[in-house]
């Protein structure tokens, strides 16, 4: 399925990611400064891709692409069994406003009816844990059938997979830190309401 998409629009490295992540069995996700892909409802994606493209590092054709592919990475959820998906977002991708209020007040809800789903879980890393937060930058980590564990991480030119056991350790030992040190879901929950109501009280 993924690889019948085109890819000249998406990071070097993302294609390979995204072929084992249909076929995970657990997805473990830490983003930073905006909502995971695979949480992201379209309106919200849509607008972030018209950044880009105002910005000049897209074009509307590559902006469409992704958005697309996007929409087919989150068919993994429809599959039997569904994998488990756990994600922490730091603060600041709830508080970050997005495509206007209307689109964040509608993605922060869609973030409360996904974590009802009993195979998704969403916790917010709040500002105030500071340095002691374990990552400094988005980190993926995916679960095989085989019970293999892959790394992925990515900066502005490229992403890195990580199939080296070693190497995914330090990064797994980071995440389960991540769970212990953030909100947990009913907190988190809480204050993704919170800042919803915000968002519906104020304009921008």
């Amino acid at each position: 399925m993924y690889w019948q998409h085109r890819h000249t629009a998406l990071v070097p490295g993302f294609p390979e990611y995204a072929n084992y992540e249909s076929r995970a069995t657990e997805i473990r996700q830490f983003e930073i400064n905006v909502i995971p892909g695979l949480l992201q409802m379209p309106e919200y994606a849509a607008a972030l891709e018209a950044g880009h493209v105002r910005q000049g590092s897209a074009t509307q054709e590559q902006a469409e692409e992704r958005v697309n592919f996007l929409m087919t990475r989150q068919q993994c959820f429809e599959r039997t069994p569904p994998p488990l998906f756990h994600a922490v977002l730091d603060e600041s991708c709830i508080r970050r406003p997005i495509g206007g209020r209307e689109v964040m007040i509608a993605q922060l809800l869609h973030l409360e009816e996904l974590s009802q789903q009993p195979n998704v879980a969403i916790q917010v890393a709040p500002f105030n844990l500071g340095e002691d937060r374990p990552f400094m930058r988005m980190v993926f980590l995916l679960t095989m059938p085989d019970r293999r564990v892959l790394g992925y991480s990515e900066n502005e030119h490229r992403g890195f997979l990580d199939r080296d056991a070693e190497a995914v350790l330090p990064l797994v030992k980071g995440y389960d830190r991540l769970q212990i040190e953030a909100m947990n879901q009913a907190d988190s929950m809480a204050m993704i309401r919170s800042v919803r109501r915000d968002f519906e009280w104020t304009s921008i």
